[in-house]
């Protein structure tokens, strides 16, 4: 920062002037009174004056007795030793400037040895007369041109100490201390140590360069001793504070949701039907139909059977149906008879057609009827027309080449109430809801694959023909991905066939077993049969949800091998076998072996 002030010789200070003060140097009066030999001081601009009428006084300038503020009272930074205006007031030590006639005998004032004044030119500057900048205006002494060491007239300066006195700066216009003028001294400039710490390295003065007081064994050592100590401490903690741990625990119920992924074979209660030297098949049933007893359900020819003899049936037939109609015709013997069955025939068929149509009504009933109807009709001709050769000769010829045929033919007719299907895989003859208990895990492994077992197939020269499946109930084998996995005999679960995404059903656990490193789970379903009609094997998912048990998994023990818990009933305990069903987030579910062993709330033996 440049010095604000003029030179001794009263010319314009060298440098710019500081901010915010605009004035003329250079014209004496502009400012203040001029002063023989010094530069107008800036604040010597007095109220009232009229160098500067509409500036206000200035404090330092007040001096006691002037006409410049007679009511003011002297301004002791101006009260020079020898000067006219307080003769009775000791000497400035501000103003005590080298050479000048006030105080030719005083040194220097070393708040007034400015850096680079002729005053004190090798003394460092007075830090109190470098004035802050942004000040209104530089500082300004009447006397010499130097600088007063106040930026801020009238405000509290901080105290100053150099050597062996202190200056303090007074606010406003009251008086300063008295102060003692001491030979200008140079503060003797003192090398600071650096305090050498642990880990300094080489010089004292110098971080980094000191030798380590440690040595890495040192170090080692500081470290073991810390994490002891840090052990010892957490193991205190944990032994004083850690709850100790529960001995027993209590029985509650709770619901459990599983799912368990596998393959299930499918079984029906079904039967197989097949015969021998079968040459051709009628069939009469309806593929997939319901059909009640003795309705038909096909016909078979065997070998020798021949299309010629069945043409040679027709046509016996057809001659006795014209023949039959002629005699009819010929007759003028009113027949009451055969009117009545001709006309219960001409109704069945209207129904039968309106029927087809859309109407309601049971299609196989009418048909049931007209069949019993023309039959009945028919047993009355041939009794009626009996005595006729010719239509006697064509009913012998019908029978006897009918009974050729029926030696090569055989109809079949459903023993039971059922659903007849047509298509057979050859597992039928070997399982079925009668024996698929029987199967253990790994055969049911190898039907799942494909393979089937040793008599899944008709006889040596047989056909199957069609099979009878009872509905309203069928059965499931499952081999569950999950073999640790414990179900629960009796229990419901939901059953969705994969293959099937809306085939989704109960099915009731009949029992399982584990063996081969397999888990079987054999499922009775009540319900219609047809969904699994035509499947024998698939991906399934058996879904679990039920209310059971549960405890924490503590409490399950393993006593010879037997798993179970250990019941306490006050000061006895006694050890229950159990099924654990499935374990979960701290918890078992579990069912007792024998029912009614264990309830909830009671108290069980957890492990240490």
């Amino acid at each position: 920062m440049d010095n604000q002030f003029y030179q001794p010789g009263g010319q314009p200070p060298v440098g710019n002037p500081q901010q915010g003060y605009t004035g003329n140097y250079g014209a004496a009066g502009d400012y203040g009174m001029p002063v023989p030999g010094v530069q107008p001081n800036p604040y010597d601009q007095l109220q009232g004056t009229p160098y500067a009428p509409a500036q206000p006084a200035n404090p330092y300038d007040q001096l006691q007795g002037t006409p410049y503020a007679p009511t003011q009272p002297a301004n002791p930074y101006d009260q020079l030793q020898g000067m006219p205006y307080a003769p009775a007031q000791p000497a400035n030590p501000y103003d005590q400037l080298q050479g000048t006639p006030y105080a030719p005998a005083q040194p220097a004032n070393p708040y007034d040895q400015l850096q680079g004044t002729p005053y004190a030119p090798a003394q460092p500057a007075n830090p109190y007369d470098q004035l802050q900048q942004g000040t209104p205006s530089p500082v300004q002494t009447p006397y010499g041109g130097v600088a007063q060491p106040y930026a801020d007239p009238g405000a509290m300066q901080a105290p100053y100490s150099d050597g062996n006195y202190q200056h303090l700066f007074p606010q406003g216009p009251e008086q300063a201390a008295p102060q003692q003028n001491v030979p200008q001294q140079t503060a003797p400039v003192k090398k600071s140590k650096l305090r050498r710490g642990p880990f300094a390295g080489g010089d004292a003065n110098v971080p980094g360069k000191g030798k380590s007081r440690f040595t890495p064994s040192d170090i080692a050592l500081i470290v073991v001793a810390a994490v002891a100590i840090m052990a010892l401490a957490g193991w205190y903690l944990y032994a004083t504070y850690a709850p100790e741990a529960a001995r027993y625990g209590q029985v509650a119920t709770g619901s459990l949701s599983a799912i368990h992924t596998g393959s299930v074979l499918v079984v029906r209660n079904e039967m197989p039907y097949d015969a021998e030297s079968v040459n051709s098949v009628s069939y009469e049933a309806v593929e997939g139909s319901k059909v009640v007893r003795n309705d038909v359900i096909c016909s078979i020819y065997s070998t020798g059977y021949s299309a010629s003899a069945v043409r040679q049936l027709q046509q016996y037939r057809d001659d006795i149906r014209d023949y039959q109609e002629k005699l009819i015709e010929e007759s003028t013997i009113y027949d009451a008879q055969t009117k009545r069955y001709n006309e219960q025939v001409l109704t069945l068929a209207l129904e039968l057609r309106s029927v087809i149509s859309g109407d309601s009504g049971s299609m196989a009933n009418i048909e049931s009827q007209m069949t019993q109807t023309v039959s009945q009709r028919q047993s009355y001709f041939d009794q009626k027309f009996a005595s006729e050769q010719r239509f006697s000769t064509l009913k012998d010829n019908e029978r006897s080449q009918n009974q050729r045929i029926n030696s090569w033919t055989h109809t079949y007719k459903a023993t039971t109430d059922a659903l007849v299907s047509f298509y057979s895989d050859g597992f039928e003859y070997a399982i079925n809801g009668g024996n698929y208990t029987t199967f253990t895990p790994s055969q049911v492994r190898q039907m799942i694959n494909g393979q089937k077992p040793e008599n899944a197939a008709p006889g040596k020269g047989k056909t199957t023909l069609y099979r009878m499946v009872k509905d309203n109930e069928w059965y499931a084998l499952f081999l569950s991905d999950d073999t640790a996995w414990n179900p629960v005999s009796g229990e419901t679960y939901q059953l969705q066939l994969e293959r099937f995404g809306d085939t989704t059903v109960e099915a009731l656990v009949y029992d399982f077993e584990k063996s081969d490193g397999e888990l079987l789970v054999r499922l009775r379903i009540i319900g219609s049969v047809e969904p699994v009609l035509y499947l024998r094997s698939c991906d399934a998912v058996l879904a679990e949800s039920m209310t059971t048990l549960m405890v924490n998994e503590r409490a399950i023990h393993t006593q010879d091998g037997t798993t179970g818990v250990w019941l306490v009933d006050g000061s006895m305990e006694s050890f229950i076998p159990v099924n654990v069903l499935y374990t979960v987030d701290g918890y078992a579910y579990f069912q007792t072996v024998q029912q009614a062993m264990i309830f909830e709330g009671d108290q069980l033996r957890l492990r240490d």
